[in-house]
């Protein structure tokens, strides 16, 4: 797509989107969505998990979600507004901690069992996106989960859907690929590190 941005799109760009729109994408209301987040949490592999991390959680709505299939969650957003929304969303849940945050400078501490990126890798540029790697192999423990999933269509962000799908795979040899899905509208990827031999 011609017109495609080149760097990382910056945290005033998530502000003005959300002090316009509290729920910009529709997390709430779209079947898209509905049908999306039905499908990663029967992608997943394991019933449960120790700890897990969702970069990019918005306003909450999937955060919610998975809180029951995970002992701890940790939910990082580059937006104060969604933040405050998925705190609300979210406050009848336990074991749920927020945190503020831009990929790939700010990373939460501790190991998880499960990572996921939902829509969110394509808003990095190629170098930042091989830095997100290199955190994640970081923190994702041996045998941990890193589920990918992204929208298909066209967008002016750095990198399309495949294109950060595709980048992320090719960057992280210490994960292999386990089933996944693909639709006309999205593409979700799972990826499993490899335990110690």
């Amino acid at each position: 797509m011609s017109g495609r941005r080149t760097q990382t799109l910056p945290e005033r760009y998530f502000a003005e989107i959300y002090a316009s729109d509290p729920d910009p994408w529709r997390f709430t209301s779209s079947a898209y969505e509905a049908e999306k987040y039905a499908a990663t949490l029967r992608a997943l592999p394991r019933a449960r998990y120790a700890h897990a991390l969702e970069v990019g959680c918005s306003i909450g709505v999937f955060t919610r979600a998975l809180s029951p299939r995970c002992g701890a969650l940790t939910a990082l957003d580059i937006a104060e507004a969604a933040l405050a929304a998925a705190r609300a969303r979210c406050a009848d849940r336990s074991g749920i901690r927020f945190v503020r945050g831009a990929v790939p400078e700010d990373w939460p501490e501790g190991r998880f069992d499960l990572i996921v990126f939902g829509e969110v890798l394509y808003f990095l540029s190629p170098p930042d996106l091989a830095r997100l790697v290199a955190r994640v192999e970081a923190s994702l423990v041996p045998g941990g989960d890193c589920v990918l999933v992204h929208w298909l269509g066209e967008t002016d962000y750095p990198l399309s859907g495949d294109a950060a799908a595709e980048g992320f795979i090719a960057a992280a040899p210490f994960a292999h690929r386990l089933p996944g899905a693909r639709t006309d509208a999205y593409r979700l990827d799972v990826l499993r590190r490899a335990d110690p031999r």
